[in-house]
């Protein structure tokens, strides 16, 4: 039986039903599930000292492009809205191999758990030159992280109306096919599972609209959930109008895209009746303030959102629009975007820290994780707070205000993936070195 103990945090945030903040309290987990919280406890495991830290559940990323840590900063986007920018990168992005997505997956996943992330999710939607969302899959599983990677897709190319280079889209029949393949191999619907997969077409100016019905069908007849783009700016509304005569609200509803199984990105433009809709369905939004700000797209009505109702969990997006996959910084964007928008009282840090957490698990259909309470599973974040970022703090547990934004140890599944700062489970200096040698010959 394996088991390890965290002894003695100065504040334990639980995030369970009932928001519970702890001091002095100790973690057992045992066989990767929490089995016990209180103070004095015992081991005959290894035993983690929290003295001076801030422990909180793992943090959880609802929508990221892994594939892009390789193009960070790339000229000629960094100044684009949505639409140039995607314009810039697909012909970058169609040199991509197996290699080159095994790479960026596993960089973007390393500074993912040094931000205290424990579960992702992955929207990996062209598959150029062999890659497959297996390369993906493989990086997760070496580094040990929670892993809900989605099939994504792209039909539509050029010459048929849409955004993307005619090289980079499927057909559809071969989509679905290998979604069927992907969800056959990876997909653990079971609790604790460490990797279950979704069915995600781009977004709406990528795939039609047979292929969003049909992804749908194929989705719930296996039990998987759906996501996509959605709303996420001002050109993303006209074209919704101008292709569709709807908003994408009722696209996604005519579509079968609502419901508890389906997650949407971005969702900057959702207007009241969305935002009801999305209440009424308990349909997710993976919110991305980061790269919204980034790309111009604007702010997310968040707090509109989490008062009517609507499942909302953060997302750090692809590092190509937001050039970093820091998800507590991610945290903090949140809480600062909802108070320009709405005033200083319009979301507190500890607010903003449960919509990563347990807003962020139940988006993804997770309630085993995001929350530290017996029975959950044992992904936990340990913020050292006795450093010169939280120097002076009256409140440390208040970590979005004054940091720290790297963990010390971060443990998934009650498994040690970050040390002491370190990653454990890869030789990161090689992945660091083998993504900058990538990048230059993709600059070639």
């Amino acid at each position: 039986m394996a088991e390890i103990l965290i002894r003695g945090a100065d504040t334990l945030l639980t995030m369970d039903d009932d928001r519970r903040e702890l001091t002095g309290a100790d973690i057992r987990i045992t066989d990767g599930v929490i089995a016990e919280i209180g103070q004095g406890l015992e081991t005959t495991g290894e035993v983690i000292h929290a003295t001076g830290c801030v422990v909180t559940p793992g943090l959880v990323n609802t929508h990221h492009h892994l594939y892009q840590t390789l193009t960070r900063a790339v000229p000629g986007g960094q100044d684009a809205l949505l639409f140039g920018w995607l314009k810039t990168l697909y012909p970058i992005w169609s040199r991509f191999g197996p290699d080159e997505m095994r790479v960026s997956a596993l960089a973007g996943l390393a500074e993912l758990a040094l931000s205290g992330c424990t579960l992702t999710s992955d929207h990996l939607y062209l598959y150029p030159n062999g890659a497959r969302l297996d390369d993906t899959i493989h990086a997760a599983r070496d580094i040990g992280m929670r892993f809900h990677p989605t099939r994504g897709a792209m039909s539509i190319g050029e010459s048929a109306g849409g955004l993307p280079p005619d090289s980079l889209v499927e057909g559809e029949s071969a989509i679905l096919d290998d979604c069927i393949r992907v969800i056959d191999a990876f997909h653990d619907p079971s609790v604790g599972s460490m990797t279950r997969v979704g069915v995600a077409p781009c977004s709406p100016f990528s795939v039609s609209q047979g292929l969003m019905r049909d992804a749908a069908l194929l989705a719930r007849d296996k039990g998987v959930m759906l996501h996509t783009h959605l709303a996420e700016n001002d050109e993303d509304i006209a074209y919704s109008l101008a292709q569709f005569g709807c908003r994408p609200g009722q696209y996604a509803e005519d579509l079968g895209w609502t419901g508890p199984d389906v997650w949407h990105a971005h969702c900057v433009k959702l207007d009241g009746a969305e935002i009801d809709l999305f209440a009424r369905t308990r349909t997710g939004v993976a919110h991305c303030p980061c790269s919204n700000c980034r790309l111009g797209s604007g702010i997310a009505p968040v707090r509109a959102m989490r008062d009517a109702g609507v499942p909302v969990g953060l997302g750090v997006d692809g590092s190509a629009s937001n050039d970093a996959a820091n998800l507590i910084g991610e945290a903090r964007q949140a809480m600062l975007l909802q108070r320009v928008s709405r005033g200083a009282d319009a979301m507190s840090a500890r607010e903003a820290l449960e919509i990563a957490t347990r807003g962020g698990a139940d988006v993804l259909g997770r309630p085993d994780c995001g929350r530290i309470e017996v029975g959950a599973r044992g992904d936990v974040a340990i913020w050292d707070v006795s450093g010169v970022d939280s120097a002076g703090s009256w409140d440390p547990a208040a970590l979005l205000l004054a940091g720290p934004t790297r963990v010390r140890d971060l443990l998934v599944e009650g498994r040690q993936v970050v040390r002491d700062g370190q990653v454990m489970t890869i030789d990161l200096p090689r992945v660091i070195e083998d993504a900058n040698r990538m990048a230059r010959a993709l600059a070639g």
